[in-house]
């Protein structure tokens, strides 16, 4: 998240405990009054991390994925873009999501539940501006610098794909050293 997104509240009445919270696109995170500037930043970078941690492991079903296309239309589309349906599919292996602008659906790869909500908010996006423009020109991506986190976003979903694609590294979770194959050289 964008340090600049994020708001420090010190209280006298709180002593030792520091919480973190989402509040629209900002993240509000409460310490105690007398902790150090050295450790509110330990404190500020450890809650963003629990929370984008807890954010990935929840997973939207069909319904709150349509309330939440209704919303992030409304919210950077002016409420043009409305889906008839939107839900998640396991068939979609090679796309992150899909539109069908004549039938007016949505569907994202099941690939997606668990990554951050800020990227499964952009590939949600991504498909309803399909819904306003068919192709990817200019208009399109007009629309997508709306969300602020497109770039960020899209980074993101290039790392997953790209670490898809990678040789199995020795050493690495999953891969012991002796079973991995030696590099050339």
């Amino acid at each position: 998240m964008d340090r600049s997104a994020v708001e420090v509240r010190r209280s006298a009445r709180r002593s030792r405990t520091v919480s973190a919270y989402r509040e629209g696109d900002r993240t509000v995170v409460l310490i105690p009054a007398r902790m150090s500037h050295a450790e509110e930043q330990r404190w500020v970078a450890q809650m963003l991390d629990r929370l984008a941690a807890q954010e990935s492991r929840r997973v939207l079903g069909d319904d709150a994925l349509a309330a939440r296309a209704r919303e992030l239309s409304e919210a950077h589309l002016s409420g043009r873009a409305r889906p008839r349906q939107v839900r998640w599919v396991t068939n979609q292996n090679s796309r992150w999501g899909s539109c069908t602008p004549g039938e007016r659906t949505i569907r994202l790869s099941h690939r997606l539940q668990g990554m951050p909500q800020y990227v499964i908010d952009y590939v949600l996006l991504h498909e309803l501006a399909h819904l306003l423009v068919p192709d990817h020109g200019p208009r399109f991506w007009a629309l997508l610098d709306a969300y602020p986190r497109t770039e960020r976003a899209r980074g993101y979903l290039e790392g997953v794909a790209s670490a898809a694609r990678l040789p199995h590294i020795p050493g690495a979770r999953g891969v012991p050293a002796e079973d991995a194959a030696e590099p050339c050289g």
